[in-house]
């Protein structure tokens, strides 16, 4: 009797200490050779991820804790999530001012691991002139599936280079970085949910991407705002998984974005090139880009590869909101003759708004080379002063139209005899003359869209705006919701441009 007392005894215990040792404690008055209690906290994130297992909770008090941390374990679907986070209204910050890149190296890294959560780090300078180093905030590689990584503040990530071979030839350097580098396993069910990503020099590279064999990703609710290159980044095709095959990140929404002040002018790898795009996918294939604020950037939405024979596919790109470009608000296509293919992408409810701001000549929808079975409607297009609305650099190369143009609503304050479409090397002043020598927009019209205060960035519609009820749904993914969440069709009806009016 007194044995199987004893048994009970232990057993009860064991199950109390398994729910108690889910959850660990670091501290920057702790030491690691404590158990890691509330009590009794660990002193640096490292060794709490030397040490805990799937399941685990890591939650680190506020303070500065000067390391560059490696994920060393995975969780698993039956135990859970491995978690990390900052303690409930604290914040724990990573900092790696007095370290120096390795080769490529981040500030937190997961390298084939799976079921991660990275959750509300401040994670903060690294930085490196030299070339051939590559300084990171959050770095993920390799394969691996259910990784988060939640509202993070990652910044002053720089790489400083100061020359370049060519355009696009500096140095590289990340804010958030997602690199499927298997060509087996990708890397999956990945999710970058509300993380603040700024005050970046990244060299030739981007703020927040995915890059290769990855595929059912989230990119959302994040704020990505001042650096020197792109904010928001899907690639294919850059070798960075070893099978052509998977190399092309895929299957993936970039939603609900808030990306501003992003530009290459100044930057060491393009000089005075304004280059750098709010949301890029160069080379991914099926991605949905909704409900995203983009402004005071170079390029508002580019869709394009940059890579030969190669094609950025099956993108939509819809209910946005674009304004102050320094360039085009929407370009698709190769950026050059020899470069790769945009096709089946679909831009559609968007409101753009006195894009090309530095009168750079690409109006506000850019439309480069090799495009086919692209599609550009039931979107407002409101000009800046030089009243440039429509860049086609490409001849017909295919027995395939490269963009179908309709039920769209345009308008610049010069009028419409004023407003100006480059086709190929003609320029035709004028919307009716345009209509008749492209067979575009036969549907389209030309009136001030009646925003409520375009001065104060308020582009909802007046109730007599002639965007009202004057798309259409007829072949189009128009979604659901429009920019702020509202049904997209009301009675039947679709608004043109972004933003639905909730009518009775």
């Amino acid at each position: 009797m007194k044995f199987l007392s004893l048994v009970v005894l232990l057993v009860c215990v064991s199950g109390a200490l398994g729910q108690s040792i889910s959850s660990f404690y670091v501290s920057t008055t702790g030491a690691d050779s404590n158990p890691g209690t509330q009590t009794a906290p660990w002193r640096t994130v490292q060794h709490a991820a030397d040490t805990v297992r799937a399941g685990s909770t890591v939650n680190v008090r506020g303070g500065v804790y000067e390391e560059l941390v490696s994920i060393k374990a995975s969780g698993n679907a039956t135990d859970g999530y491995i978690t990390f986070r900052s303690y409930p209204g604290e914040t724990a910050v990573l900092d790696a001012e007095h370290f120096a890149p390795d080769g490529r190296s981040g500030i937190l890294t997961i390298h084939d691991k799976s079921y991660v959560r990275i959750e509300g780090f401040e994670i903060r300078n690294f930085r490196t002139a030299e070339h051939r180093l590559t300084p990171l905030g959050i770095s993920v590689m390799g394969a691996g599936s259910h990784l988060e990584l939640l509202k993070n503040n990652v910044h002053h990530i720089e790489q400083n280079f100061n020359g370049r071979d060519a355009p696009g030839r500096g140095g590289n350097g990340f804010g958030i970085a997602v690199y499927g580098t298997d060509a087996k396993i990708p890397i999956s069910e990945l999710v970058i949910d509300g993380n603040e990503v700024h005050h970046l020099k990244t060299g030739s590279s981007e703020s927040l991407v995915v890059n290769g064999n990855v595929t059912t990703f989230h990119i959302t609710h994040n704020v990505v705002h001042d650096n020197n290159n792109i904010g928001i980044d899907i690639i294919g095709f850059e070798r960075t998984a070893p099978d052509p095959a998977v190399d092309q990140a895929r299957d993936g929404v970039v939603s609900g974005n808030l990306v501003y002040n992003i530009t290459s002018r100044g930057n060491p790898a393009y000089r005075n090139d304004e280059s750098s795009d709010g949301i890029y996918v160069d080379g991914g294939t099926r991605i949905l880009i909704e409900q995203n604020v983009i402004h005071d950037v170079d390029f508002g939405i580019e869709l394009a590869s940059e890579h030969q024979n190669r094609a950025t596919s099956y993108v939509i790109a819809r209910n946005n909101l674009i304004y102050h470009c320094h360039t085009a608000g929407v370009s698709i296509g190769g950026y050059a003759p020899e470069r790769g293919r945009t096709e089946h992408c679909t831009v559609v409810n968007n409101t753009l708004h006195d894009n090309d701001t530095s009168g750079t000549g690409s109006g506000e929808f850019q439309m480069q080379w090799k495009m086919a079975n692209n599609i550009f409607e039931n979107n407002i297009v409101h000009a800046g002063p030089s009243c440039l609305i429509t860049v086609n650099k490409s001849q017909f190369e295919t027995n395939q139209p490269p963009v179908t143009i309709d039920h769209n609503l345009y308008y610049c304050a010069s009028g419409a005899k004023a407003s100006a479409w480059k086709e190929f090397s003609a320029t035709v002043t004028g919307f009716d003359r345009d209509v008749q020598s492209t067979g575009n927009d036969r549907h389209s019209r030309f009136l001030d869209p009646h925003f409520v205060d375009a001065a104060a960035k308020d582009f909802h519609l007046q109730s007599d705006s002639p965007a009202l009820a004057a798309g259409t749904t007829d072949g189009v993914p128009v979604g659901e919701l429009d920019l702020e969440g509202s049904p997209r069709v009301t009675s039947g009806k679709v608004d043109v441009g972004c933003y639905q009016s909730q009518r009775e």
